[in-house]
């Protein structure tokens, strides 16, 4: 009976945790040298679109991730780098090898690197751990960067009318039904996985957020509680906004022309950088 008792509970737990904005809170330290930055990207989904729109899109973000080595101290994925992300015990979706080798590449030579999941890149087991050396946040991340205070997440669930995608994520990251979904054959598994992730890339790309945008509400309440800076993805709407003596950010999308990313310098602050042309835009 106990242990009947014990997975009741857990199962109660796991459902009160999926239906908060919160799934749990990781805390970090980051020491960024003089002269080097953090530096920021989210929402890039990889895999979206016809094969040659994709690769393209892969083009830009090759040398981002290649100047890393360099010029950054940490890097931070902040969600939905795949359009569709779901690895199987001997297999991972086929395309993209250039992106998985370039993080293997930055891992290999000292570089940390958080990965916090998202909405799409949700399907994650052991391969970016075990084989990339990179571990995968299924939560937020506090961090504290050289002194500043840093919150960092996604942003999904965090709409104030996200009810609806609050009962599907506590569905889609169940580890069960997750473990279920891998006796399906990779190339069927992989392909309804697809056909789900465009559906809901192309409903957060429509979603009427309603009067309030409830992110940014999140994220101003998360400055009022003593966050120097909040930095999320998600919306697909690249932003920067001022709240007191904070700041949100809001990392943008890669699903067209204006691709952005960010640098964080704990000398001159938070930037967002067209991908493109590389200049500042806010």
């Amino acid at each position: 009976m106990r242990g009947k008792d014990s997975r009741q509970a857990a199962s109660r737990r796991y459902l009160i945790v999926m239906f908060e904005p919160v799934v749990s809170l990781r805390s970090l330290h980051v020491d960024v040298p003089p002269g080097k930055v953090v530096t920021f990207i989210s929402d890039v989904h990889l895999g979206y679109g016809s094969r040659e729109r994709d690769k393209k899109r892969e083009d830009m973000l090759l040398p981002i991730l290649t100047a890393c080595a360099e010029t950054s101290a940490h890097l931070f994925i902040v969600g939905d780098l795949f359009d569709l992300w779901f690895d199987y015990k001997t297999a991972i979706p086929r395309w993209h090898v250039r992106t998985l080798a370039a993080l293997q590449e930055l891992r290999a030579g000292g570089l940390p690197i958080t990965y916090l999941i998202g909405n799409h890149d949700f399907g994650h087991n052991t391969y970016f751990r075990e084989e990339l050396g990179i571990e995968v946040d299924r939560g937020d991340v506090s961090a504290t960067i050289n002194g500043t205070r840093c919150y960092i997440s996604h942003g999904d669930g965090k709409a104030h009318n996200d009810k609806g995608y609050l009962v599907l994520r506590s569905i889609l990251r169940n580890r069960l039904a997750q473990w279920l979904y891998r006796w399906i054959h990779p190339d069927l598994g992989i392909s309804l996985a697809s056909r789900t992730s465009h559906g809901s890339r192309d409903h957060t790309s429509e979603k009427d957020y309603g009067p309030h945008d409830g992110l940014r509400d999140f994220a101003l309440s998360t400055i009022d509680q003593g966050y120097d800076l909040v930095i999320m993805g998600h919306r697909h709407h690249a932003n920067i906004v001022q709240h007191g003596a904070g700041t949100y950010v809001n990392l943008g999308h890669w699903l067209g022309d204006g691709a952005t990313y960010g640098v964080f310098s704990p000398e001159e602050g938070f930037r967002l950088i067209e991908v493109f042309s590389q200049h500042t835009i806010a």
